[in-house]
């Protein structure tokens, strides 16, 4: 990751509400819509100013970083070990945003797993990218019949 690139990095405050909650919705409902097929959740419950509700909580906002170069590009929300979501807005995708996110949380804090999507290839393909394997481990995602795939990293020569 390029100096520049961990410049950009900062912790999210107050203000990135807004920006968090229109990547989080829009990229929801076009990565995610194609999969689970509900347009109830997708154009009814996903709304950004709810979105911007719920992660102004101090025990969400707080654990979040985001890739601001002037523009609120991206986010990474770190919960302990797990790295609990990444988003890029889709407009600046392929800029390598995910991957300075994703190795300044394996830098500067303790990841070593995070849950995918089983059907979002391009996700699992790009933690692959970032030394994450597939494990075992499933789970359905909540209300849904598609199921989560724990992926881990090797930290410290272990798995």
């Amino acid at each position: 990751m390029k100096r520049s690139d961990m410049e950009k990095i900062r912790k999210a405050t107050p203000k990135d509400l807004s920006r968090i909650a229109e990547i989080l919705v829009f990229v929801k409902r076009m990565k995610f819509r194609p999969i689970f097929q509900d347009d109830d959740y997708s154009f009814g419950e996903l709304q950004v100013l709810p979105v911007a509700e719920q992660y102004a909580a101090p025990e969400i906002l707080g654990k979040m970083l985001v890739y601001d170069d002037g523009i609120v590009k991206g986010l990474i929300h770190i919960d302990g070990e797990e790295i609990v979501e990444l988003y890029v807005d889709y407009f600046f995708q392929g800029q390598g945003i995910g991957s300075a996110l994703i190795e300044y949380a394996k830098t500067h804090y303790p990841v070593t797993f995070l849950w995918a999507i089983e059907k979002n290839t391009d996700a699992i393909r790009f933690y692959e990218a970032h030394g994450f394997h597939l494990t075992e481990t499933k789970k359905y995602e909540e209300g849904t019949t598609e199921y989560l795939v724990m992926m881990k990293r090797e930290r410290d020569g272990k798995r």
